[in-house]
């Protein structure tokens, strides 16, 4: 369990940022500022990554940041007016707000990791990418193909034991078979 962050740590944290970036929406200075002059509302600001998962959420971006300026996320509603949100915060300040920030290297900034917290919002699945897809892929085809190399291995030395040529042939033409279509497959993603 996270250890809450406190009013004055995120006080601290938006005046900082407020001082070192420069917004794309004039709005959200507003917004930050307001934040920061009423302790009350701050309580329940959460920063995070990914708001656009949570019930209610805040994007807002620097300058020096290609992502959009900002959105304002309500349930499945989702605005870029920050007027509205201002009027959504002031008037439901006892609701949890999550505010996601993008600013040049957020990612190694000390400054937003001190008061940046887990979003408890983003699905599962969310961060299994493409790769993380065929990485799995080709360790269930690796394992599937060592399983059944094995028996088939284990099938030729019994068909030995037995003396049984047919059976000993076809079986090794199924491995010679297996193993070429293993060795066949793309490359992608083998090492």
């Amino acid at each position: 369990m996270q250890t809450p962050i406190s009013v004055q740590d995120k006080k601290s944290f938006i005046q900082w940022f407020l001082n070192h970036y420069q917004l794309k929406k004039r709005e959200s200075v507003w917004i930050l500022n307001y934040l920061v002059n009423h302790s009350e509302i701050l309580a329940n600001v959460h920063f995070v990554r990914e708001a656009k998962f949570c019930p209610r959420g805040i994007i807002i971006t620097t300058y020096c940041s290609d992502e959009v300026p900002f959105r304002f996320y309500k349930k499945q509603l989702v605005t870029t007016d920050a007027e509205k949100s201002f009027h959504d915060i002031r008037l439901n300040q006892d609701e949890p707000l999550y505010i996601q920030l993008n600013f040049k290297n957020a990612k190694q900034s000390a400054f937003y990791v001190a008061v940046l917290e887990e979003n408890p919002y983003i699905p599962n699945e969310y961060f299994i990418t493409k790769k993380d897809k065929q990485i799995a892929k080709r360790i269930m085809d690796k394992s599937l193909f060592d399983y059944k190399r094995k028996t088939l291995k284990h099938q030729i030395d019994c068909a030995l034991d037995e003396m049984n040529e047919k059976k000993f042939m076809d079986l090794s033409e199924k491995l010679r078979k297996l193993e070429e279509a293993y060795l066949n497959q793309p490359k992608t993603l083998m090492q």
